[in-house]
């Protein structure tokens, strides 16, 4: 880092200024320090300001760095581990139920695993929001088993109105306020994206993905766009649901098996999230998913 005088009139102003490579571009960070200051005063407001650009910078997304061939061979070691050859096998009825029940009481939802089997067989109809949302839920993850269409912003929307129709009034939009995550005792455990970042940030998601969904590992993929889609956490509320779409969007897309997070780890899901979240650790993820395959035999 170093310091950048500027001229303005009479004035000198001060910024710090980190310069960092990403792929064959250099990119460039300042932040204003203030204008006609002494050693003393600049050397202090430099020491608050290189804290500031350091979390800046280990907040910036994933996508602005290219892995080396050495990081991705060692990310393939990850999917040797995953069980892929039920792949054809697979229980689809049985994993829609199943999924359909996790991920929504992941959420809160109270509907137990056998009303989710008589709603998605149409043995009852739904009476409460919670039960309608099991229906959605079940018709989003058939789509995401089914489509041919390539990961968009729209096909992101789409999911969302679909898990929702019915029971939020902004299924299928993205927020237009900010929101933040609390745990039980109210305390702030993340921070949504600005709310006018949103749409960006979803197209950056969308673009990195088609250009590195044939470079990098499945897995490594799939696990980076459900952690930075829950990052920028896009809509008002449903991001873990449409996330977790995503997740198996991704694993089938190449040929991998579904994965269904399993409602009794729930706490190990939300530490491996505050992990990448906090410190852009991946690994912890893609060791929790591995726990979470899904095989004919195991669900």
């Amino acid at each position: 880092m170093f310091i950048e005088k500027r001229k303005l009139g009479k004035a000198i102003k001060y910024y710090l200024v980190h310069s960092y490579r990403v792929g064959d571009k250099v990119k460039k960070i300042s932040r204003y320090l203030g204008y006609n200051l002494d050693d003393k005063a600049l050397q202090k407001l430099r020491i608050g300001a290189e804290k500031i650009i350091l979390e800046q910078i280990k907040a910036r997304s994933p996508f602005e760095f290219e892995l080396s061939k050495e990081q991705i061979a060692q990310f393939k070691e990850y999917d040797k581990k995953m069980d892929i050859v039920h792949l054809q096998k697979v229980d689809w009825d049985r994993f829609t139920k199943e999924f359909t029940y996790n991920t929504n009481a992941i959420e809160g939802s109270t509907v137990a695993l056998k009303e989710v089997e008589a709603l998605v067989d149409r043995i009852e109809k739904p009476q409460s929001y919670d039960e309608l949302e099991t229906i959605n839920v079940a018709k989003a993850i058939d789509h995401v088993k089914a489509t041919k269409d390539k990961l968009s912003l729209n096909l992101i929307l789409k999911l969302h109105r679909m898990c929702f129709d019915g029971t939020k009034i902004f299924a299928g939009k993205i927020r237009d306020v900010d929101v933040v995550v609390m745990d039980n005792q109210r305390n702030v455990i993340h921070r949504g994206a600005p709310f006018s970042e949103v749409e960006t940030l979803l197209d950056e998601l969308v673009n990195w993905y088609e250009k590195h969904k044939n470079k990098y590992p499945p897995l490594l993929l799939a696990a980076l766009v459900h952690n930075e889609f829950e990052n920028i956490h896009p809509f008002q509320d449903g991001n873990g649901r449409v996330g977790r779409l995503l997740l198996n969007y991704v694993l089938l897309k190449h040929d991998y098996p579904p994965i269904n997070i399993k409602l009794k780890d729930r706490q190990k899901y939300y530490r491996v999230l505050q992990d990448y979240q906090k410190r852009g650790e991946i690994n912890f993820t893609l060791k929790f998913l591995i726990s979470q395959v899904t095989t004919k035999n195991k669900l």
